[in-house]
C-alpha cells in the first residue's frame, strides 16, 4: 500500500476515522498531522465503539506505530485520559510516538478561548472552547510551550511563569477574568509529563525513515477541508491545515513522499457550529437525517446541521487536495428517501456558477442549483459488493463521482469496520 493521506472534503465529521482504521490494517504507521482534541474520530469494531480525540485511529491495530506529529496541538489531560482508557480496554499503546515539538494546550488557552468567544458576541465562531485556536495563536506568536518543554520540569516551570505573567494581565485587564496560578498548573501538568515522556520522540525522523524504507504510512487529517484556515469558509474555520498539504507541513516529510490522497465525504452534508451552509435543510427532512445518521459531535455532542450533498464544494476541495480517489460515507442513512438532491451549481447575483467562491461574503449570497434523483427503499447495510446495491443507489454514487471528478474507491454502508464496499 502506498503512502496515503486521508482528508475530509466537507466541514469535518465525514467518518475519516473509519477509513483510516480500514487502511491501517495493512499499514505500518498512522500519523495524525493537524488539529487538537476539538476533533473526534469514531471507529466501530464488532460491538465495540472507540472514540478518539487526539489519538490516531490506527492505534487499534497491533501492527501500527501510531504517531502524533508536530502539527498537532496536545491537551495532556485529554491524551492521558485516552491512554488510560485504551489500556483499560486491552489496547496496547506502547507503540505510540509523540512529537517533541508539538505544542501543548495550557489552561490559559482554554480560558482565553471561552473569554474571546464570549467577547465576539453575535460574531462568535462556534468554537468547542478547548483552547485549540489560542494555542495555535501562541504557536505562531512564539509564545508556545512544546512537549519538549513540558517533560523538562525546570524548563516547564520557567516557561509557565514567563508566559503566565503576560497571559494573566490579558485575562484580567482585557476580559475581566480571574488570573491563573502557575504553581497549581506546574503540579498538575507535571503528572501528565510523567505519563507522556516515555512516548516522546523525534517523529519527523521516524516518519521519514519509515517512508524511505518503503513502509506503508497513512496520514490522518483532523477536521474537513472547508475548515482549512486558508481555504475554508473563513472566519468560521479551524486554526490549522486539514488539507493534504498539511500532512507535509505537520509531519516534516516532503510533498514528493505522498503517493495517494483519499478524500472522504458523506453522501449528504453536515456542519457543526456557525458559518455558511449552502445546502442546509431546516425542516423535518434535515432532522430525520440527523437522527438516522446520529449526527452529533464525537467530541462535543453538539447536533450537526444537515443538508444535501454539495458537489460544487466537494469538487473544489477535491481539487485543492489533489484527491486520487474518493470514499463515500453513510449511504445507509439515505435509504427511505423518496428523492435526493445534489447541488450542481450556485446562483449568485443572478448568475450561475460551478466555481466555489472563497470569499465568504459572496458565498453567503449563493443559492444552490439542484439536480434531483430518485431514492431507494431497500436496505444497503448488508451489501458488500457494488452489484448488491439498489440501482438508484449506484446511480447516485456514479453521479457524485462524475460531478466531483474523482473515482469512487469505497462506499460505507454502516458504521462497522466490515460495512464497507470496495470498488476495485
Amino acid at each position: 500500500m502506498p503512502t496515503t493521506v486521508v482528508v475530509g472534503l466537507q466541514w469535518g465529521d465525514e467518518a475519516k476515522g473509519k477509513i483510516v482504521d480500514y487502511l491501517a490494517e495493512h499499514a505500518s504507521m498512522v500519523v495524525r498531522y493537524n488539529g487538537g482534541n476539538n476533533a473526534g474520530h469514531t471507529v466501530v469494531v464488532g460491538d465495540q465503539t472507540y472514540k478518539f480525540h487526539t489519538m490516531p485511529a490506527g492505534i487499534l491495530h497491533p501492527n501500527v506505530t501510531a504517531v502524533i506529529a508536530d502539527g498537532v496541538v496536545i491537551d495532556p489531560a485529554v491524551l492521558c485520559g485516552e491512554l488510560s482508557s485504551l489500556s483499560a480496554r486491552g489496547i496496547d499503546t506502547g507503540k505510540l510516538k509523540i512529537s517533541s515539538t508539538a505544542h501543548v494546550i495550557m489552561p490559559w488557552h482554554k480560558l482565553l478561548d471561552s473569554l474571546e468567544e464570549r467577547h465576539r458576541g453575535s460574531q462568535k465562531i462556534g468554537t468547542t472552547g478547548r483552547g485549540i485556536g489560542p494555542c495555535y495563536q501562541d504557536k505562531y506568536g512564539r509564545w508556545g510551550l512544546r512537549i519538549c518543554d513540558l517533560i523538562d520540569p525546570e524548563r516547564c516551570a520557567l516557561r509557565t511563569r514567563e508566559i503566565l505573567e503576560y497571559k494573566n494581565s490579558l485575562i484580567k485587564s482585557v476580559f475581566g477574568g480571574e488570573p491563573l496560578d502557575a504553581s497549581e498548573i506546574c503540579d498538575e501538568y507535571g503528572t501528565y509529563a510523567e505519563a507522556i515522556a516515555p512516548h516522546v520522540a523525534d517523529t519527523s525522523h521516524l516518519v521519514s525513515k519509515a517512508q524511505g524504507a518503503g513502509e506503508s504510512i497513512v496520514f490522518e487529517g483532523a477536521h474537513g477541508s472547508l475548515l482549512d484556515i486558508d481555504h475554508g469558509t473563513y472566519p468560521y474555520v479551524t486554526s490549522s491545515h486539514p488539507i493534504s498539504g498539511g500532512a507535509t507541513v505537520g509531519t516534516g516529510i516532503g510533498p514528493r513522499c505522498i503517493d495517494e490522497v483519499v478524500g472522504v465525504a458523506k453522501v449528504y452534508t453536515t456542519r457543526v457550529g456557525e458559518g455558511v451552509f449552502m445546502t442546509e435543510l431546516h425542516g423535518e427532512q434535515g432532522e430525520a437525517i440527523r437522527q438516522k445518521g446520529a449526527e452529533f459531535g464525537t467530541t462535543t455532542g453538539r447536533p450537526r446541521r444537515c443538508g444535501w450533498f454539495d458537489a460544487v464544494a466537494v469538487n473544489f476541495t477535491s481539487r485543492i487536495n489533489s484527491c486520487s480517489r474518493l470514499a463515500l460515507i453513510k449511504l445507509d442513512v439515505l435509504t427511505g428517501q423518496k428523492s435526493l438532491k445534489i447541488a450542481t451549481a450556485y446562483e449568485i447575483d443572478g448568475k450561475i456558477t460551478r466555481q466555489f467562491p472563497q470569499d465568504t461574503t459572496v458565498l453567503n449570497r449563493a443559492t444552490p442549483v439542484y439536480e434531483e434523483m430518485p431514492g431507494w427503499s431497500e436496505s444497503v447495510v448488508e451489501a458488500r459488493q457494488l452489484e448488491h446495491l439498489p440501482a438508484n443507489a449506484r446511480a447516485y454514487i456514479d453521479r457524485i463521482s462524475e460531478l466531483v471528478e474523482v473515482p469512487v474507491w469505497a462506499v460505507s454502508v454502516g458504521e462497522r469496520r466490515d460495512q464497507t464496499i470496495l470498488m476495485d
